[in-house]
């Protein structure tokens, strides 16, 4: 049994799945994977149930009905990952912009060196992002730079999607009361996480832009973080982030 779970939503991504599934495999740590996948029309759901034959105690997948968007495949990950009681509970990508070797750092920096949920980050030690446009990367620090004025968070990488967190963090947040997608949701699970005081840790990563399959980020996700980050801050003077006792 590994004490530990890396999430990774997919939708179409045969062309990435089945070689991210056993690169991680292969990592001196053991690692188990949730796949949670909305009916990709690609086969990636049918990729998966192979491999699940010769990982059958290692690899898992939840199968959706339809593209229900980000934030609510990992929402439904951390139930799942929660009742089976890992206590390290990761987020990645399944095109390899995240390194799965990062992995390895992520997991150090929450299981040694006392984080409770460690980022890996691309801001943290200067831009480290290859093949992405210069627009696209302007974009994404600037958002960086915009939510850590309003929220008044002093995390580099506000928006990052590879992540380690402790269970205990997932166990206390309200999951149910998580609203926003995409770039949102990431924005708002960090943001719940520090106004509860856990310990946050940026780890440095190089994040590498998509080689195979299509990226599934669009402006209207990134419009619904900028506006809103800022109902997020409004709300969080009249609610709580954790659950009620």
């Amino acid at each position: 049994m590994s004490d530990s779970i890396v999430i990774i939503p997919t939708y179409n991504e045969k062309e990435n799945i089945e070689r991210m599934i056993r690169t991680i495999f292969q990592l001196p740590k053991q690692f188990h994977i949730l796949i949670v996948d909305d009916n990709s029309p690609d086969g990636t759901a049918e990729i998966i149930k192979k491999l699940m034959k010769e990982f059958s105690e290692n690899l898992f997948m939840i199968e959706r009905k339809g593209k229900l968007g980000l934030g609510t495949a990992y929402l439904t990950g951390f139930q799942w990952a929660l009742s089976n009681k890992y206590p390290y509970i990761f987020e990645m990508d399944a095109d390899f912009s995240h390194n799965p070797d990062d992995l390895l750092r992520l997991y150090q920096a929450c299981a040694e060196d006392g984080a409770e949920l460690a980022i890996g980050s691309r801001y943290i030690s200067g831009i480290n992002v290859i093949n992405w446009p210069l627009k696209r990367v302007l974009m994404s620090y600037f958002a960086s730079m915009y939510v850590r004025l309003v929220t008044g968070m002093g995390i580099m990488d506000t928006t990052a999607g590879f992540k380690c967190y402790k269970s205990t963090v997932l166990d206390r947040l309200d999951l149910h009361r998580i609203k926003m997608k995409g770039y949102g949701f990431q924005i708002e699970m960090k943001f719940k996480t520090w106004r509860l005081g856990f310990k946050i840790s940026e780890v440095p990563i190089i994040f590498t832009d998509r080689k195979e399959g299509s990226s599934k980020m669009s402006g209207g996700i990134f419009g619904e973080a900028f506006k809103g980050v800022i109902k997020m801050k409004i709300a969080s003077y009249f609610t709580n982030p954790g659950k009620k006792h």
